[in-house]
Order: structure tokens, then sequence, then C-alpha cells
């Protein structure tokens, strides 16, 4: 008996053991931890199913399904670079993570791509579905986001062969590229896609990435991978597709922002409005809808008709027709459908004849943000050492803060795509500097796709499309009206075309065909230097130019007086970039410029006038002499009889390298300026030359008194004021304002005859504050007591 009982107890623990092997089977050991919702108490078979569900999550699919997939699925390792370049697509490339939804789309574009030229040579390669297009749903209940695309698909062996691996000579390069760039601290997010590896970019977000595709010469097959190894299966669900591929992204937690609909949107938006198929995602809106009205509120809608047709019996017939007709009431309802997000062609890729100018300003205003209209446009095709496809737009107005950081602010006017995918705007060098205004898109397809931003700033081939689109932006601009150009474009952007004069050497010619400038030949109009050139006189062979910090001042400027007498047209500089920009420019047309504010102003003249030039020279020699040597001695280099002045009695004029007045001022306001450095302090001091004015009468009245007398102290004083005056009307600075002060108080003492000694009224001293309210004090008791005093000699009076 004691037998039987040990063995009905061991059996039972036998059985019992066996349930729980049972229970504890697991179909795939990473289940488990990709769900983590089960209890570990239960273990029902509804929640076996449920877990396996979740574990893939794909429509159509049922318990078996799933269980004959993981069973009979083929299992692939990664090659090792391949997994190797996937740990550092995981764990490095993070900053970007963005880029994945770009890469996806560029892969369904190229199979579209793919599918479309098939179609042109088989006439069945659409038949399995014929719409091309890309299509992105989310489903943030299960955390999923789907990508599908109607192009070529792939069979169970392209997707083994592209997916599981890569050529290894692409995978090599990516790795040392990007343990360079690590090296160098520069961003490797953007080399995702040029080694043919943008599909893994995929894995930045996601977990899991599940690819059902179906090739037209194929059956439907299932990839599946957690990017450290990979299975392939067909599908048992059998053909859903008809033909293409849909990826299906088990999101990260911390990507889950990529659900969201917004999200999806821009970025679609951002990176792939320019695709050439249609790209939809699967988005709700609010619309109001007419709804059929319950039964309880029918029959009350119909009690009231009756009454209303008991009491009015000449409206029956219509109240009848009325409820013969459904009851409906409006209601607003969430509508979910598929949304088209590219719906902006790009226009640029079709031939510059084919678009009408409307269509230029509109894709003008959709492609910049901007509310205006461009005040000019280029569409070209660059062929040659590269081709590329590219629109060109000059806004109606400058950006704003367009020199705020200029050089070192990053210009996102120009949008770089390769085959319609967007690319970066992140750009130092696109265009140069000076036309960092310029607004436009560039396509190329000779580019790698998704090169990386540090590298592309190095390709030869970049280098190649900014000089085209350089030569392009200014054939453009050359080509706008003459009106708009100065009324609307210089207005706008001529300092950018100055700074293009002093920046850009190989197209300085060029440049110089587009500045304009105020001269004398006009109040209000700008000339440009070949107007200028063409009214130059017959001998004149300089073209003159004058700088200030207005007209006013420039025109009124002593340097001009000859000039303008004779009929000379003189530029007026008037912006602080003018003068730099005339210095970059050594000459126009075969014609050099002539500051008329330094040496070298001369002027063709007969032998009678050369003659009597020579007369006067050495007539007035003792004086020349004397201010050099004496009067103004250690001021001037020396002073000669100028040819430049009319009215005035001198100036002073810099040599031919050294400083205008109106440069020592822009130099000397410089934010940075210590005073410490050398070639500043050079310039600055430099001695300049004293032209005097024979003609004038100040300057014959010191000949005389100099010939008279050379220690004659008011000659000697009179000379330095000129000499300071000439410094002031020629646009330099005083190096003492007080001793020119004093220097011109003397004068004036002595032309209204005042004393030289004579002092300044010196003001009475003011009593100290304590004694002067002592004193008010004293006077209002000295008032109180005088008005007692009378009051009562008014009542003694009025006693008497």
């Amino acid at each position: 008996m004691k037998r039987m009982w040990i063995l009905g107890l061991t059996f039972a623990l036998l059985a019992f053991s066996s349930v729980r092997a049972e229970d504890d089977v697991d179909i795939d050991g990473t289940v488990e931890e990709d769900l983590g919702k089960s209890r570990d108490g239960s273990r029902t078979d509804d929640e076996v199913v449920q877990r396996e569900e979740e574990a893939i999550q794909l429509d159509g699919l049922n318990a078996a399904q799933i269980k004959e997939i993981r069973e009979k699925s083929e299992k692939h390792v990664f090659q090792a670079e391949v997994n190797r370049m996937m740990k550092l697509i995981i764990n490095s490339l993070y900053k970007n993570k963005e880029i994945f939804l770009r890469e996806l789309i560029s892969n369904a574009s190229d199979a579209l791509d793919k599918i479309r030229l098939l179609s042109l040579t088989n006439e069945d390669a659409l038949a399995g579905n014929e719409e091309l297009t890309v299509k992105i749903k989310s489903d943030k209940e299960k955390n999923m986001l789907h990508i599908t695309d109607t192009g070529v698909g792939m069979t169970k062996e392209d997707l083994v062969k592209n997916l599981g691996t890569i050529a290894k000579s692409g995978t090599s390069e990516f790795l040392n590229q990007m343990t360079e760039m690590q090296t160098e601290g520069q961003s490797t997010s953007e080399l995702i896609g040029q080694f043919g590896v943008g599909f893994y970019s995929a894995f930045l977000v996601a977990d899991k990435v599940i690819v059902t595709s179906k090739h037209s010469s194929g059956t439907q097959h299932i990839w599946e991978s957690d990017s450290n190894e990979f299975s392939v299966i067909e599908d048992p669900r059998g053909d859903t597709l008809g033909r293409g591929t849909t990826i299906t992204l088990v999101m990260k937690e911390e990507a889950s922002d990529f659900l969201e609909l917004d999200t999806i949107k821009n970025l679609v938006t951002k990176y792939s409005q320019f695709i050439n198929f249609p790209i939809y995602v699967w988005s709700s809106k609010t619309e109001t809808v007419e709804e059929p009205i319950d039964e309880d509120e029918a029959e009350a809608d119909a009690e009231k008709t009756d009454e209303d047709a008991a009491e009015e019996e000449a409206e029956v017939e219509e109240e009848e027709e009325d409820n013969a007709k459904p009851k409906t009431k409006k209601v607003e309802k969430t509508v979910w459908d598929w949304e088209l997000m590219n719906n902006i062609k790009p226009i640029w890729t079709r031939p510059a004849k084919e678009v009408e100018e409307d269509e230029y300003k509109a894709f003008y205003k959709t492609f910049s943000k901007d509310s205006e209209e461009p005040i000019s446009y280029i569409h070209f095709t660059a062929e040659g050492e590269v081709t590329f496809k590219s629109i060109l737009f000059i806004p109606a107005a400058a950006p704003r803060g367009l020199f705020d950081e200029y050089g070192s602010k990053k210009s996102d006017f120009i949008k770089l795509f390769v085959r319609r995918v967007f690319i970066t705007d992140d750009f130092h060098d696109m265009m140069p500097k000076y036309l960092n205004f310029v607004k436009g898109v560039v396509d190329s397809d000779d580019l790698p796709l998704n090169v990386s931003r540090e590298n592309l700033q190095q390709h030869k081939l970049l280098k190649v499309i900014r000089k085209k689109l350089v030569r392009k932006t200014l054939d453009m601009i050359k080509k706008i009206a003459e009106e708009h150009y100065n009324e609307k474009f210089w207005k706008e952007f001529g300092t950018n075309i100055k700074l293009g004069v002093i920046e850009d050497h190989s197209n300085r010619t060029r440049l110089a065909k587009l500045l304009r400038f105020q001269t004398s030949n006009s109040e209000t109009g700008l000339a440009s230097l070949e107007q200028y050139v063409e009214r130059m006189k017959e001998k004149q062979d300089k073209i003159y130019f004058m700088a200030g910090t207005s007209r006013k001042e420039a025109e009124s400027s002593p340097f001009v007086e000859k000039l303008l007498k004779k009929g000379y047209e003189v530029i007026y500089l008037t912006e602080p970039v003018d003068e730099y920009c005339i210095q970059a420019l050594p000459e126009f047309d075969g014609k050099r410029f002539q500051n008329v504010a330094k040496d070298g102003v001369k002027f063709d003249e007969s032998d009678k006038a050369k003659e009597s030039r020579e007369a006067l020279e050495k007539e007035f020699e003792p004086l020349t002499t004397w201010m050099k040597d004496k009067a103004l001695i250690d001021k001037i280099e020396k002073a000669v009889l100028s040819q430049r002045l009319t009215k005035s009695p001198c100036a002073l004029v810099a040599s031919q390298y050294g400083w205008s007045g109106n440069m020592e001022r822009l130099m000397k306001a410089q934010a940075y300026q210590t005073g410490k450095d050398i070639s500043t302090n050079y310039y600055a001091s430099q001695k300049k030359t004293l032209e005097v004015n024979p003609k004038h009468p100040l300057i014959k009245e010191m000949l005389k008194r100099v010939n008279s007398d050379a220690e004659d102290q008011t000659a000697s004083d009179l000379a330095v004021v000129l000499f300071e005056t000439a410094t002031l009307r020629s646009g330099y600075q005083l190096a003492d304002t007080k001793a020119y002060g004093d220097r011109i108080e003397r004068m004036l003492r002595l032309s209204m005859k005042v004393d030289l000694d004579e002092q300044v009224e010196e003001e009475p001293e003011e009593a100290p504050e304590e004694q002067a309210e002592e004193e008010e004090e004293e006077e209002v008791v000295a008032d109180e007591v005088g008005e007692e005093v009378e009051e009562e000699d008014a009542s003694i009076k009025v006693e008497l």
C-alpha cells in the first residue's frame, strides 16, 4: 500500500513538471524582452497569442501564421563589418536622427524610378499596381511607423543581398571616414547615405525594422531585424502589396516624437517636398457631415408635423413630401484620409521656356516664404565638368540683419538638392559672402547623395558649382532694367556689390560695371562708371572722385573747386565702404582713378599757361620755403602752389599712397582700434603737402610780409591758423584743438581791438550757505519787529 502511494505521488510530480515545462516554452527569447507587459503568474493561451501578435504586429497575421514565421524563417547574421557599422550608426550618429525619414523616402523614390523605367520597355511592369506613390502612416497605439512605396519591390534574394550585406569597399570606406571625422571632432550624422547605408539609419529611431516586399517576378516576403541579426520568410498572408515595399519601424521610446503627425509632415516638407512621386501622409481633419436623425427624434418631428397639418390643411401635401425624405442633422466628425505633402512641383527640372513667369513667382513665394515678388530670377542648366539645374532669385528687400556677423554667419538661402532630395542649406561657401542675399535651389545628379557637410565644403564639384552660380547671378543682376536697378536693387543691395569688388578678384571687372554713384553731373540721379567714361572730356585720362560723409561735404570741398569750374565730372563717395571699393579697383575701361584729395591732380595746359605757372612758382618760392622750413616746420612735408584751388586759400593734400581725410576718419573710428597698430600709426603720422592758392589775397599778403620781415609774428600766426583751417577743411583731425581755439580767439581780439591781456571778468563770490541762512533769519526777524512797531503806532493813533 505504501509503495502504491509513493508511485502515485511520483506520477503527480512528473505531470506537474511537464505542465510547467510546457508553460515555459518560448518561441523567441527576445519576445518577452520586447513586451514586458505580461505578469509572470499569468500564462493563458490568449495572452500567449497576444504577446506573439505584439511581437510582429503586422496586419492580417493570425497567431498560427506568426508561429509558422518564427519556426520556419531563415536566420541570418550580419557581416562583421556591417554589424560594426550599425553599432556606430546607432551609438554615434545621435545628433540628427530625423534624417532616417529622408533616407527611407529617397530609397522609395529610387524604387519608383526603377519601376517607371521598366514600364517604358515592359508594358506588364505596372500590372501588379499602376499607382506610383509613397505613403506614410503613423500608429501611435502600436508605437509603429509604416512607409509604403509601390516601387519595383524586392525578391527574397534581394532582401538578403541588399539589406543583409553591403559591398565591403563601401562599408570600409564609411567606417574609415567616420572614425577620421570623429577624431577631428566633426559632425558625422550626414555620412549616412553616402556609401549605401541609408536604410540602416532606421535603427537610429527603431528597436526593430520589418520589411515586407513584393517583386513582380517573385512572392511576397518578410524581412525582420533588431540590428543584431535578421530573418527572411515568405509572407503567409500572400500577395497583399501587389508590388512594392512596406518598411515598418517599431520605434524606440525616446523616438516617440517621430510618430506625431506634425513632426512627420514637417520632415517630409523639409527634405522631400520636391520628390517626383506623390508622398501621402495618413492624417486627420475635422469635417461637417450630415447624419440621419435617431428614430425618437424623427417620431417627435412627425407628431409635430401631424398637429401642424391638422391646423393648416393647405400645407399638408408639402409636409408629407418632406416626411418622405430621410431626416438628417449636421455633425462635426474627425475624418482620416491620405494628405498629399509634396504638391509643390520642382519647376527647375522643366525647360525654362516651358515655365511661365507667374509660375516662377508663385514658386518663389512658396519656397522662400516671402510675401513679395522677386526683383529678378534666372533659370538655367549648367553642363560640363558638373551638370546641375538651378533657379536663383533676388528678393525685393534685403533680409533683416544682412550684415550682422558678416562673413561668419552661415547663409541658408541656397538649398542643395541631389536628385530632388534636399541635402542641406548649411553652407559657408555655396555663394560668396557679398551675394548672401540671393535665394534659390541647386539640384545636381553628380554629387554623392547626402555627402557630409564638412566634406561637401571641400568637394571639387561644389567649387565648380559655386563659380557658375556667381557668374549666372551677376548676369541676372546685369539684365535688370535700369529704372528698376537704381530704384530697387541698388537701394537694397548696393553695398553688397561694393563689397564684391573688394573681395572677389576674379569677377571684379563684371562687378565694376554694376556700381552706381552720385556725381556732379546730376543732383539726384545715380551714374554707372560706363556712363561716366562716356561723358569724360576729350583729353581727360583719369576718373576723379571725392570722398566725404555727405554729398554736401564732398561738393563743397576745396579739392573739387577747379575741377567743377572747368566742367569735369566728379564722383561723390558718401558711404563708408565707397573709398575701400575704389581703392580695390585700380582702373576701369583703361582709365585710372584719381582721388582729388591726393597728389596727382594735373590739368592739360598750354605753353603760355605753363610759363605763367612757373613764373608764379618762382615768385612765391620765398613763401613756400618759409612755410616749410620755419612757420610750419615739422607739420608739413612741403608747401607748393596749387592747381586745384580757386576760392580757398590753401588745402592739405595726402600723398598718392597716404590716407585722405575721409579714410583717416574711418580708420580711427574702427571699433577695435587701440592706437597700437603699427600700420595705422604709420599712415596717421605721415606729413602732408600744403597747397596754397597764389591768387588768394591772404596768401599775397603773407608773401609781402615774409619778403619784408621773415620774423613777422603775425605772418607766423596766420600761417599756423591757415594750416589748421586747411587741416579741418581737408577732412583731417587736429592734434591740439585747444591751441587752435586760442589762436582763433587771439585773432578775434585783434580784429575787434580788444586788449590781448584783458582778462575775463570774475563773478562775485557767493556767501557760504550757513551765513546766508543767518542773514535771511535776521531779515525775517527785523521785518516782524517792524510790523509790530507799526501796529503799536497805529493803535496809539486810534486811542488819541
